[in-house]
């Protein structure tokens, strides 16, 4: 008899056959780029239940530029395998052509040219219009939304989350998760996830002082569905404490909680779900682990790594969906639920190239209503670039050594740091800078830019503890975003070596000096999760800097010297 891993395997391959995420046909329409709204909805409907995922908007409302990394490394056991691809062995990976609008929304190369050619993606006006299409095909769609939606812009800042709330209560979800939306604080949180008209889902969020689930926050949610019972899991970033300030939601304790998740499968298929869908921000790599580890669940819709695959990852008999950031992408999953179980599904990750997909209107009024009162504030020109500005990779990216850059001329100070955070769209040369741009990289709610002395050993430790963060060969422990950005400071990493190992070769780049682990360097950086931290707000600070260049050139930063990959 057939297994149903044979049956998921063979759904698989029938995807990547007839293309069902249309890159087939995407790149051979490269050369006209004659993309259409049509061309990109494009679906044949498959069996009785389909799913909606988007996650990590970062507050997103209007279409963005957004680089995907050119250096993602995979440790371990997922050395080489995706989302640990880039550039052109991604497109030789899924026969995606150089040139072509999937080039162009998947990978970095020549992207500064490319965004010329097919222009802005995302634009949650742009999202509603593809939600609508899939709910007119499959009107019971569930829409799930992976979090990391309630932060990442100065509106987004300055209304303490209410512009997204408000826009995402427009495309009207059936659930969503959580990471950065703590950063807004517990009480903020509290009242805006008390007022959704949705439900907010997390298996993993605990009271932290009597160790049981938040009651505000549901474990899971049962929907009914094409005559099957479908149970949706949430999973919120698990790190919460290590990587953002603890002491902004004190009453809140999360972690994987990778039993109590087995528990929560089990008690759910004791209940008659048919399929089991986790609802997750774990990061890429972390739900693959946990795929290995938890027995029964069917679909992880996998959020906070940022990653955009065209195909899903399938682990034992879980299928793993990666739908990007910023808006760019929106995925849809349809399933077929046979006899209490998944027998195969057909996806596709669907790109929201703005220039192609007509706004919809009532949601265009929306997002225009929620900027209204801030707009000219949000124009205004603070400089201009000759370089292309981007955040993403694991050491480094033009708007990182720009803020760097600011913070060593404007602090007066012989290294900076500047956090690896993931999130943040990108400016391409010749364009302006404008104060949303400035706060689309910087925008968070522990801003200050703080000025200290810090001995060498000491600078050395914190590298190495946040390269263990990123680099442990243990999924379970990796709790970072990117490596921390380093400003005046070249080093050496060798990723194959262990916890306090991998860091060598500090050295001082104004002075060419190695690092003197007893001698006190004067640091400049922001993003402190100490509470109290004092100093400029970094907005500020990279303004300031950006006025008094006119036209900012990043030259290319080779002080990061990586061995081991």
């Amino acid at each position: 008899m057939i297994s149903r891993r044979d049956f998921l395997q063979a759904s698989m391959a029938a995807s990547a056959l007839v293309g069902a995420s249309g890159f087939g046909n995407w790149s051979r329409l490269a050369a006209q780029q004659a993309l259409t709204q049509d061309q990109l909805l494009q679906f044949d409907t498959f069996g009785n239940v389909s799913l909606i995922h988007v996650t990590d908007i970062h507050a997103q409302l209007k279409p963005i530029y957004f680089r995907e990394p050119e250096v993602n490394i995979g440790v371990g056991d997922v050395n080489g395998k995706v989302p640990h691809v880039t550039g052109a062995d991604f497109r030789k990976l899924y026969g995606i052509n150089d040139g072509s609008p999937n080039h162009y929304a998947l990978t970095y190369n020549d992207f500064a040219a490319l965004g010329k050619t097919y222009g802005k993606m995302g634009g949650l006006d742009r999202v509603a219009t593809v939600i609508n299409a899939i709910r007119a095909d499959r009107p019971d769609a569930i829409l799930l939304d992976g979090g990391d939606t309630w932060h990442g812009s100065y509106t987004c800042y300055h209304t303490q989350g209410q512009d997204m709330v408000n826009v995402m209560n427009a495309l009207k979800p059936d659930a969503m998760t959580f990471h950065w939306e703590f950063t807004l604080g517990s009480e903020r949180v509290n009242e805006l996830v008390s007022g959704l008209p949705f439900d907010s889902l997390a298996q993993n969020i605990f009271d932290a002082e009597w160790d049981e689930p938040a009651e505000l926050f549901k474990p899971y949610k049962f929907f009914e569905r094409g005559g099957a019972k479908v149970a949706v899991i949430g999973q919120a970033f698990p790190y919460m404490p290590i990587a953002n300030p603890g002491w902004m939601f004190p009453e809140y304790a999360f972690g994987i909680r990778d039993e109590n998740m087995q528990a929560m499968v089990d008690e759910v298929r004791g209940m008659g779900a048919d399929v089991v869908v986790v609802l997750s921000h774990n990061g890429f790599d972390v739900d693959r682990h946990m795929a290995s580890l938890v027995t029964g669940i069917d679909v992880i819709l996998s959020g906070h790594t940022h990653d955009a695959l065209p195909e899903p990852v399938l682990v034992g008999e879980t299928i793993i969906v990666a739908s990007g950031s910023n808006g760019k992408f929106v995925s849809r999953v349809d399933l077929d639920i046979r006899d209490g179980r998944m027998m195969g599904f057909r996806h596709k990750l669907i790109p929201i190239f703005s220039d192609v997909i007509t706004p919809d209107a009532e949601v265009a009024a929306l997002i225009d209503e929620q900027r209204a009162p801030f707009e000219s504030t949000l124009s205004e020109v603070l400089g201009h670039t000759d370089s292309l500005l981007y955040r993403r990779g694991n050491f480094n990216g033009t708007w990182d050594d720009l803020i760097c850059d600011a913070l060593l001329t404007e602090r007066d100070a012989d290294i900076a740091m500047s956090p690896g955070v993931r999130w943040g769209p990108s400016v391409l040369p010749g364009q302006a800078i404008t104060r949303e741009d400035l706060w689309n990289v910087t925008s968070m709610t522990y801003p200050k830019a703080y000025r200290t002395e810090m001995s060498g050993e000491f600078i050395h430790t914190i590298m190495e503890d946040v390269a263990d963060n990123i680099f442990n060969p243990n999924p379970y422990y990796q709790q970072g975003g990117d490596m921390v950005r380093m400003g005046g400071l070249g080093y050496r990493i060798d990723i194959s070596k262990p916890q306090g190992s991998r860091i060598s070769e500090l050295t001082l780049l104004k002075t060419g000096e190695k690092l003197d682990p007893s001698k006190n360097y004067v640091v400049a950086g922001w993003a402190s999760v100490n509470e109290g931290t004092e100093g400029p707000d970094i907005w500020d600070v990279v303004e300031t800097h950006i006025r008094n260049k006119g036209t900012v050139v990043v030259e290319p930063n080779t002080s990061v010297q990586v061995v081991g990959a």
